[in-house]
C-alpha cells in the first residue's frame, strides 16, 4: 500500500496484517482525491475508524493543515504512528471508539473541514433499514457539529449496504468501486 499523490506520493504504509483492517483501496484513495483536486490544501481533518491512517495521510500529503485519526485498536493505532513517523507527518491519533470521540468532540465544539470515515461493512439490507456503522454515523446527532462551514464527510460502505440518506445531509457525489462505495456529503 503506497500514498497515492502529493508530496509523499509513491511512499509506502504499513497496514496491520489479518482481517481486523480493510485499507481503502489505492485505486479509490486514488479516485477520491483526484475528484477532491486542490480542495484539501489547508483544511483540517478528521479521520475516524482510521485503521492504517492512510486516508489523513494522504491528505497530509497534498497539504492539508492537520489530521486527526481516531481507532479503537490500540494496535492499529500503534501503525498509523509508525506511518507518521516514516513520513515525518504530525498527526494526532487518539485510540477511541469512533462514536465517543464525537461525542466528546462536539462537547468540546472542536470543526473540522473534511471528516473521513471508511468503516467495517455492513450486512445486506434489502427491504429494511441498514443498521451499519455507517448508517449510525449518518443518524449521529453529533456529527454534524464538527462540520465547519462549506465542510465534506466523505463515507465508505458496501454497495450491498444500502445507506438512508437522512437531514441534515445531502450527497455531493459517489464514487464506485468493486463492491466499495464513497460518498461526499455535506450539510444542508
Amino acid at each position: 500500500m503506497r500514498i497515492t499523490g502529493g508530496h509523499w506520493a509513491g511512499r509506502a504504509l504499513v497496514v496491520p496484517p489479518g482481517q481486523g483492517v480493510r485499507p481503502t483501496p489505492d485505486k479509490m484513495r486514488q479516485a477520491i482525491f483526484n475528484s477532491l483536486g486542490d480542495w484539501v490544501r489547508g483544511r483540517t481533518v478528521l479521520e475516524l475508524f482510521a485503521g492504517s491512517g492512510a486516508l489523513s495521510l494522504e491528505c497530509l500529503s497534498r497539504e492539508a493543515a492537520n489530521a486527526l485519526c481516531v481507532e479503537l485498536s490500540r494496535r492499529h493505532a500503534g501503525f498509523i504512528r509508525r506511518n507518521a513517523r516514516a513520513l515525518e507527518a504530525l498527526v494526532e491519533v487518539r485510540v477511541k471508539d469512533a462514536f465517543a470521540a464525537i461525542r466528546q468532540l462536539g462537547e468540546r465544539e472542536q470543526q473540522f473541514d473534511f471528516i473521513m470515515a471508511d468503516p467495517p461493512y455492513g450486512e445486506k439490507n434489502i427491504n429494511r433499514r441498514s443498521d451499519s456503522l455507517a448508517q449510525k454515523m449518518l443518524d449521529d446527532e453529533h456529527l454534524p457539529t464538527l462540520l465547519n462551514e462549506d465542510a465534506r464527510l466523505l463515507l465508505g460502505h458496501a454497495r450491498r449496504d444500502q445507506l438512508d440518506i437522512p437531514d441534515p445531509w445531502r450527497e455531493l457525489k459517489t464514487l464506485r468501486h468493486g463492491d466499495n462505495w464513497i460518498r461526499f456529503l455535506t450539510l444542508r
